[in-house]
C-alpha cells in the first residue's frame, strides 16, 4: 500500500473495528452489524456453499430494525422480470455461470437466491445493479433505472469507485428504498444523451 494510503488510513484510527471472518459466518455478520444505522453489503457468489445467500440472510437477520441495508450485485439480477438483456450478456451469463458452477468458482444461481430473499423482507433495503466496472477516477454519482433494457444504460460503464458512491449515497436516500436501481457512469455517452434529451423536453 503507498504511503500516502496508509497516511490517509490513519485518519480513521479509533473509527473504524475490523471483525475477521467469513462474511458468510452468522456470528461475524452478527457483531459487525451490532447498532449499525446503514449496512454495505456485496453480494458475492463465490464457489457453491450458498455464499451469497448466507451473507444476505445474516444480515437480514441480524441487523438493527429500521437500518438501512444496502446491497449489491450485477445487472443479471431482476426484481419484477421486466428487465430485458441484450443477447450478449444473456449468452455471457449462460456460459459464465455453467463453467463457475462446473468448477466450483461461482454460482450465479446463489445471488438469484440471496436477492429474492432480500425483495421478500421488510427490511429497508436497496439492491444495486452494477454495470461493468472500469477503474478511474471519479465521474460522479452514477445515474439509475428501474430496468436494464433502457436507453440510459446502453454504454454499460461505471468506475468502481462511484459504484462505491452510489451506494453510500443510497444509505440516505429515501427514494430508493425497496428499489433495485440499475447503474451507469453520469458521463457515458448513453447518459449524457438522456439527460440532454430530458432538457429539451
Amino acid at each position: 500500500m503507498p504511503g500516502a494510503k496508509r497516511g490517509e488510513a490513519r485518519r480513521f484510527k479509533g473509527r473504524i473495528t475490523v471483525i475477521p471472518g467469513a462474511t458468510n459466518d452468522r456470528e461475524v455478520i452478527k457483531r459487525a452489524v451490532a447498532g449499525c444505522d446503514g449496512v454495505l453489503t456485496v453480494l458475492v457468489p463465490w464457489g457453491v456453499q450458498q455464499y451469497s445467500t448466507r451473507t444476505a440472510q445474516a444480515v437480514l437477520d441480524y441487523a438493527d430494525p429500521g437500518a438501512r441495508l444496502v446491497f449489491s450485485c450485477g445487472w443479471h439480477i431482476t426484481r419484477d422480470g421486466r428487465d430485458v438483456y441484450s443477447l450478449k450478456l444473456r449468452a455471457f451469463v449462460k456460459v459464465f455461470g455453467w463453467l463457475a458452477r462446473l468448477t466450483r468458482f461461482a454460482d450465479l444461481d446463489d445471488q438469484v437466491e440471496a436477492c429474492r430473499r432480500i425483495f421478500a423482507s421488510d427490511t429497508r433495503w436497496t439492491v444495486v445493479r452494477g454495470s461493468d466496472l472500469e477503474e478511474g477516477e471519479s465521474e460522479g454519482v452514477p445515474v439509475w433505472s428501474r430496468h436494464v433494457g433502457d436507453p440510459l444504460l446502453t454504454s454499460n460503464r461505471t468506475r468502481r469507485v462511484d459504484f462505491a458512491l452510489f451506494m453510500v449515497e443510497a444509505l440516505t436516500n429515501d427514494e430508493l428504498v425497496h428499489e433495485a436501481p440499475a447503474i451507469v457512469s453520469c458521463k457515458t455517452p448513453s447518459a449524457l444523451t438522456h439527460a440532454a434529451g430530458s432538457r429539451r423536453s
